[in-house]
């Protein structure tokens, strides 16, 4: 069955060969839908005949989010630690220990209650493409339910049991890395596509980070990193140097990292919820911008340090407070995802994309960042079955 949506005010494509400008914008727009791809793009009065039609009514469209990086699978919460962050603490890796010993107690039944829980709260929202991490086990079995849970629900999987040092292993780091580049690696590398490490201090140091990546790479796994949160290190560079797909955070970046992404095809991947729900300083995304650098924006969703689920709420924060304008943090968001998981078939509207598309109930994208807060996402397609 193929579907035209028609009558979109201003749509979206991320497509310069069928619009006009960096986000190949199509006024008076129709989409036609053909099972769970794209089959055609255009202005409505030149639309093919399909079998349906929905008339978008003067709403504006663009591609589903890709939401490249949060963490879902997990039980409890940190209400307390935010509550005294907000009080005057600050924010410190450790906390993520808390999680863990929440999630080690729970049923597999309840970690995969919660994660369809976050799903469906990021698809209401306008996100179709969604990765998730392990990191909250930090045991073989724990890490690779994690992820087996993750696999039947998401995208994209990434292993992220170097998320901070397990507790039993306090006195014996390098026994923890050696578990997780050894038999923790070998139980989770069938369920993930991907391995990341929180390179940072009262996390893994560079060596750790390396070994924990060159064991994943040398599995198949894809990389992503971690780097540079909460203070300057060596994650970017490492990142770079070692061909990871993502550099995520990059929230105090020296001259050498942007120059290294700049020349390096890592995407930047800005995480403004963590740094809006820890006071941190904001990445700035315009001095990467500028530098040519490819800049992909997520949720970062996890019940420690950004709470949050949607996008629309980060494309607004990235705006406000990262030097981003409406039209880059659409496309970070969109196009900017895509690149960060390495994906050409999401993050786009055009012929042969994956048939994920959002109406806002907006005349522009930009009210994306003109009306912060506003439920305006009001019908997604993901994979060419509308979900909402």
């Amino acid at each position: 069955m193929s579907t035209a949506i028609i009558n979109i005010s201003s749509l979206v494509t991320n497509d310069t060969s069928l619009g006009a400008g960096p986000l190949g914008l199509v006024q008076d727009a129709a989409v036609v839908i053909d099972g769970d791809r794209i089959a055609w793009v255009g202005e409505t009065s030149k639309a093919p005949a399909t079998d349906n039609r929905v008339d978008a009514g003067g709403r504006s469209g663009l591609p589903g989010f890709v939401d490249s990086h949060s963490h879902l699978v997990f039980a409890g919460d940190r209400t307390a630690e935010f509550n005294a962050r907000m009080s005057g603490e600050s924010y410190r890796a450790g906390g993520i220990r808390t999680t863990v010993a929440a999630t080690r107690a729970a049923s597999d039944a309840a970690l995969e209650a919660g994660l369809v829980r976050f799903v469906h709260e990021a698809v209401r929202q306008g996100t179709t493409t969604l990765e998730t991490k392990s990191g909250y086990g930090l045991t073989t079995a724990d890490e690779a339910r994690a992820l087996r849970i993750a696999a039947a629900h998401v995208d994209e999987v990434t292993y992220l049991g170097a998320h901070v040092v397990a507790p039993e292993f306090d006195n014996d780091p390098e026994g923890y890395v050696a578990l997780v580049t050894g038999e923790m690696l070998d139980a989770c590398a069938p369920y993930a596509g991907w391995i990341d490490v929180f390179c940072e201090r009262g996390a893994f140091d560079g060596d750790q980070a390396r070994a924990v990546l060159e064991a994943g790479k040398a599995r198949g796994l894809q990389l992503r990193v971690h780097a540079n949160q909460l203070g300057p290190g060596p994650g970017v560079r490492l990142a770079v140097e070692l061909g990871a797909a993502s550099a995520d955070h990059c929230t105090h970046l020296t001259d050498a990292d942007v120059d290294a992404l700049a020349q390096g095809d890592t995407v930047a991947t800005l995480l403004p919820g963590a740094e809006f729900s820890t006071r941190a300083p904001w990445p700035d995304a315009r001095r990467l911008l500028d530098a040519g650098v490819t800049v992909a924006l997520s949720t970062d969703c996890n019940p420690g340090s950004s709470f949050t689920s949607s996008m629309p709420f980060c494309i607004a924060l990235a705006v406000r407070d990262m030097g981003m304008t409406p039209d880059q943090a659409v496309r970070s968001a969109t196009a900017g995802g895509a690149a960060a998981l390495r994906r050409t078939d999401v993050g786009r509207v055009s012929p042969g994309a994956r048939a994920d598309l959002i109406l806002l109930d907006a005349p522009s994208h930009v009210h994306l960042a003109y009306r912060p807060g506003v439920p305006l996402v009001s019908a997604v397609w993901r994979q060419g079955v509308r979900q909402v």
